[in-house]
């Protein structure tokens, strides 16, 4: 009997109005040392560059350095997309436009969506801990395919292009502002009980250390924002995140970014049951039981959430 030919991978999307991927970049690489040189300066009080006014108190009428530098990466950013790709055929989204964007329950009418953070790490870019993020991810249709997850302390600038853009295989890798590439290093554990959380600082109720108890797994790293949460687990220093909860659930911008860079590098980014994230679907909120792992384990790590939250909060939809 002849063999069945393999299935020919799926032609790679085509970016709106015939952009080249690389040239996508560039200005993405710009655009984000540009980001990380405004952030710095109004997270040390200094003069923000670009013409950016400088923070204010909140006694002088401001509203202080985490909103004004929130404020000004935001305009940096989509007045740099929209100044460098005059008419593309996508639509922007952030954080500080979701109110005016957004209808409870309506998805944007956009197949291309950028969907930004432009401070994921609010309280400690406030502490000057260091571990905030800028997030920038383009979804097609609900789904994230290009992600930037810029860590502008770190100086590192985590770059995704899932295989839905890139064709097969997906890409990601770290550069720094001079433009060299360091490769994802996934950790070689694969046990559950060896490998290394990330987990929030901030983020933490009864409901997930009981469920952390029952995954019974090694050691704990405590980051700030989703996106340096990641990053720890692309350079092997931790191996999965999971994030449970409903309605104060983090949101689009929040994840999308990670997620793309994550699938990217071939690690995984699901709800406990499975499911993918999904993006614009009319309710920002990303609740649930998700897990973001680097692969090896992710099917036994979800099976095993799923049967614990059916006992710790019956009901609860993962």
């Amino acid at each position: 009997m002849a063999a069945t030919p393999a299935a020919s991978p799926a032609a790679p999307l085509t970016l709106p109005s015939g952009l080249a991927l690389e040239a996508l970049l560039v200005e993405l690489r710009r655009l984000s040392w540009g980001a990380a040189d405004i952030l710095r300066a109004y997270g040390r009080g200094e003069q923000p560059p670009y013409g950016f006014p400088p923070a204010l108190s909140v006694d002088d009428g401001g509203e202080g350095p985490v909103s004004a530098a929130d404020l000004a990466v935001n305009q940096w950013l989509l007045d740099g997309l929209n100044a460098a790709f005059p008419g593309a055929a996508w639509t922007l989204l952030s954080e500080e436009t979701a109110k005016e964007q957004l209808t409870a329950g309506e998805p944007l009418a956009a197949e291309w969506l950028w969907i930004l953070d432009p401070l994921d790490g609010t309280k400690d870019f406030l502490q000057g801990t260091g571990e905030y993020a800028v997030h920038l991810a383009l979804a097609h249709r609900g789904v994230p395919v290009l992600g930037v997850v810029l860590l502008p302390e770190m100086e590192q600038l985590w770059l995704g292009v899932t295989e839905e853009l890139a064709g097969e295989p997906g890409q990601a890798w770290c550069e720094n502002r001079a433009g060299a590439r360091t490769p994802v290093a996934f950790s070689g554990r694969h046990a559950l009980g060896e490998l290394v959380l990330v987990a929030s600082r901030n983020h933490r109720d009864d409901r997930l250390e009981q469920l952390l108890a029952a995954l019974q797994l090694g050691d704990t790293k405590a980051i700030g924002s989703v996106g340096g949460k990641v990053a720890t687990i692309l350079r092997g220093e931790t191996d999965l995140y999971v994030s449970l909860s409903g309605k104060s659930a983090p949101k689009d911008w929040d994840m999308a970014a990670p997620d793309a860079v994550l699938r990217a590098a071939g690690g995984a980014f699901t709800h406990a049951d499975g499911r993918p994230l999904t993006y614009n679907t009319g309710d920002v909120r990303q609740a649930g039981c998700l897990i973001a792992s680097h692969g090896p384990a992710h099917g036994e790590l979800c099976e095993r959430a799923a049967a614990a939250m059916a006992t710790i909060d019956p009901g609860f939809a993962v």
